[in-house]
Parts: structure tokens; sequence; C-alpha cells
């Protein structure tokens, strides 16, 4: 006979005690302690053996393990949101049953876009319901963005609670396919010891909505505050919790908005989503390419165009310098949009590998439309624009420039250069230049190889004489 022995096992965090107790001594929550049977195990291995004897018997499972041939994925298939832009960085859509972390900081749209996002939730099927639960704002706040955003609909239920109990309560009553919480910062367990916002809270109350998204199907999608470096606030295990953690991005200057997938276990985690904030409320942006570019009609010195990768996405920028004569003794380097550093070591080659004097200048340099880079594949056109600034003469209409430059003035290759290429061709640009071993040339663009800077200028008629 196998000696069977009782223990006790939390149904919200499973962690295990040999006698009952009211309350989980590891997640706090009340009355989850259910009992359960262990075993020793007749026939461990030696390999486990002494870890059995340490560490007590072998728990009973209360679910058997199945085949995993004998599994239906049917009921982890993406359902669409109705917003192509979002639906890009969640893998396809919003899977029944997932929990999602949406962080940014105050100010930058969120609420805004999850309200866009029932919205078109509710509308797209008439059977979607979906739940707002909003602790930081009343109930009148929430509706008057929705009238102002067009975003009211008889399937959105709205619920101005901060209580994790009653949340659950109207999540029984409406019976939601999706529920939003904003925040989880605001959401109080009143079970759980801490403060609104704490560790301890932020972390009970993110397991229980992950419990009651697997054992209901219900979608939830989170939201949640930063720390001032831009991190998502709250325990590091919040971020383990969750199937889903999406950063949404923005320059409060600028109505350019993204959303950056940071862990997504059902699709690529470097999807990025474009966005633009309106005045009607908040808008995807399938081809954001153009918001990069300035049109205009002739051609001005000090600009160059390149393309860089966003995650998976090519989107093509344009960097602009302006060189400027001072009798200052420590000439200034002012940037925007690019790493600074890079700049400086970029006007460095070009001063001693290349010969153009820029040492007792000012120079500016920028991007445009507010898009900010830091991407190696930016440096030769960056060169470039520097080389026309200087020299006063653009550079030839319908041509990008690609490459990474080293300390030594090479150009390196970059990665994805056929999907930016094919990009670039796409809008109209017929010229490139690109390091050495592009590899396939898509259609429609001709590119010219080069192996340092000094031969990309002399392409570029920028080069000094």
């Amino acid at each position: 006979m196998v000696k069977l022995k009782s223990s006790y096992r939390c149904s919200a965090c499973h962690h295990s005690v040999s006698k009952w107790v009211g309350r989980c001594p590891e997640c706090g929550n009340w009355g989850s302690m259910d009992e359960v049977q262990a075993t020793a195990a007749p026939l461990a291995t030696r390999a486990g053996a002494s870890a059995l004897r340490s560490g007590g018997g072998a728990m009973i499972p209360t679910t058997p393990a199945a085949a995993l041939t004998t599994i239906s994925s049917a009921t982890s298939q993406a359902n669409t949101t109705g917003i192509d832009e979002f639906d890009r960085v969640l893998g396809g859509g919003l899977v029944p049953g997932s929990v999602v972390l949406l962080a940014g900081e105050p100010g930058v749209g969120k609420s805004t876009l999850l309200l866009e996002v029932v919205h078109r939730w509710a509308r797209s099927a008439p059977d979607r319901r979906a739940l707002y639960v909003t602790g930081e704002e009343s109930a009148g706040q929430v509706r008057l963005r929705a009238d102002r955003t067009g975003a009211v609909h008889e399937r959105v239920f709205l619920a101005a609670e901060s209580d994790l109990a009653t949340v659950f309560g109207h999540v029984e009553q409406v019976k939601p396919s999706l529920l939003i919480v904003d925040s989880v910062q605001t959401m109080l367990a009143a079970d759980v010891d801490g403060v609104i916002g704490g560790v301890t809270q932020v972390r009970a109350i993110t397991s229980a909505l992950t419990t009651l998204a697997k054992t209901t199907g219900v979608a939830v999608l989170l939201v949640g505050h930063v720390t001032k470096e831009g991190a998502v606030a709250g325990p590091r295990s919040l971020e383990h919790l969750v199937d889903v953690v999406l950063n949404f991005e923005g320059d409060k200057h600028s109505t350019l908005r993204m959303i950056r997938g940071v862990k997504n276990r059902f699709g690529a985690s470097d999807e990025v989503g474009c966005f633009e904030l309106r005045e009607t409320g908040i808008v995807g942006i399938s081809d954001p390419s153009g918001l990069f570019l300035h049109h205009r009609n002739d051609a001005v010195p000090g600009t160059a165009v390149t393309v860089t990768m966003d995650g998976k996405r090519p989107l093509l920028a344009e960097l602009q310098a302006l060189i400027v004569d001072t009798a200052m003794p420590s000439p200034r380097r002012a940037v925007s949009g690019l790493d600074h550093a890079r700049v400086a070591m970029i006007l460095a080659v070009l001063e001693r590998r290349c010969g153009v004097k820029v040492s007792k200048a000012e120079v500016y340099a920028a991007t445009v439309g507010g898009m900010r880079t830091s991407e190696p594949s930016a440096d030769l056109a960056l060169a470039a624009a520097v080389a026309s600034a200087v020299r006063d003469q653009p550079l030839p209409a319908g041509m990008v420039i690609l490459g990474e430059v080293g300390l030594a003035g090479e150009v390196r290759r970059v990665a994805g250069l056929g999907r930016r290429l094919a990009e670039a061709a796409r809008l109209g640009f017929n010229y490139a230049i690109v390091p050495e071993d592009a590899g396939p040339i898509p259609d429609g663009i001709k590119v010219k190889t080069v192996t340092n800077v000094g031969e990309a200028l002399t392409y570029t008629r920028m080069r000094p004489v």
C-alpha cells in the first residue's frame, strides 16, 4: 500500500503547506487553500530520490497530463479587434483567455486607444460584449471621451470601480468576452495587505485577473503605469504573469504614437504598430513612412534619406544637417532624434578620413517628423547629409543611402537590406548607395555598392576637391 499524506495547496499561486491555514502565506489570498493528496513515489529515479527525501512526497495531479496530439488549438485562435495596427502587434488579434499588459506614460493616449478597442470589438460581432472598468476616472469622464471619439455602443459596458471583488461581480453580470482594467495600479484587493499600487497588491490583482481569464476564456487588457525610467511600474513578476506586454510610446510634441511588443506568447515580439492621435480619437497608420519625409519640390542641401527597421517594419527617414561657421572655441553640437555619440563619431570620421572640415563649425543634426533612430544603418546617410551641408549642394533626387560606418571609414553591411530597398522602391526612390554584398536587389531600384565613406561621397558628388 502506498502511504497517502494530506497537504494543502493555494488555488491562486499553488503554494503548498503541510497544515491548513485560512490565508495563503505566499500570495495572501483568504480561503484559497485546498486539500490535495501526496504520495511518496516508489519508483523514483536515483537522481530524484534524494530530492523526494528532502522535499517531501510527489503530488497527485488534479488533472492528468494529456498527449499533445489530443489537445486542440482551436480555442487559442486570435480574434481581430478591428484595429489593424493593434492586431499587427498582438499577432493577429486577441486570444480568448489571454492577458495583455499595455504600459505607457501619462497622457500618451492609452485610455483613448482602449476605448476605441472596446468599441470596435463590440461592433464587430453581435455576440461580443466588452466591459471597461476604470479606477482613475468617473463614468461621466469616460462617456465624454467616448462621445468625442465616436466610441459609444450599446454592447460596451462601463464600470467606475476600484474594488477587485466588485469587478468580478460585474464580470458575472455582464458576461463580457473582453475586459479592460484601467489601470491595474488603481485596483484594490481588500483581503490582501499593502497599499493600492504596491508590489503585493499589484501581484495579487494580476494573478487573480489571470486566473479569471484562463478559467472563463475572457480576454483581459490591463493598463499599466510606467516609472520615470520608462519601465513598467510594479514587481518584475508582473510581466511574467501576463501573456503579452506592450509599450505605448509617443512624444508630447508630436501626434505620432507607436505600440512596441516586448513580450508575446502568440506572435512575434518585435512588431510595431503606428498610430496618429487626433482630436476625434486615435487612428492607425498602415503606411507611416510618409510621416518621416518632408515633401518639397526643390532639393535642399544637407538632407539625405535612409531606411530604418523598427522591429520588422521598414520606415523611410529623412536626416537633416546644418553647418554654421562660428568663432567660438567650442563649436556647438545639437542633435535631435539621433544618438549624440554616434553623430560625434560620424563627424570625426568625416574630418579624419574624408577631409570634410567640421571641427571649427557648429553642427545641427535632426530627423524629420519626430522620429527617433539610433540604428547604425543610418550612419552613411548622416555622413552624406553633413557633407552636403558643408558643400551647400543637394544630393541627387530619388536616392536612398544605407550603411554602417566604422572608425576606419569602412562601410559595413546592414540587416534586412532587401526589405529596406523594396520599401524605398515602393515609395518612388530609384537609386541607392549600399555596402558590398547587398544580396538580391528588388525590381525598380538601381544600387551602387561602396566599401568606404570616401567612395560613397564620390558617387554622391559630395567629396571635397
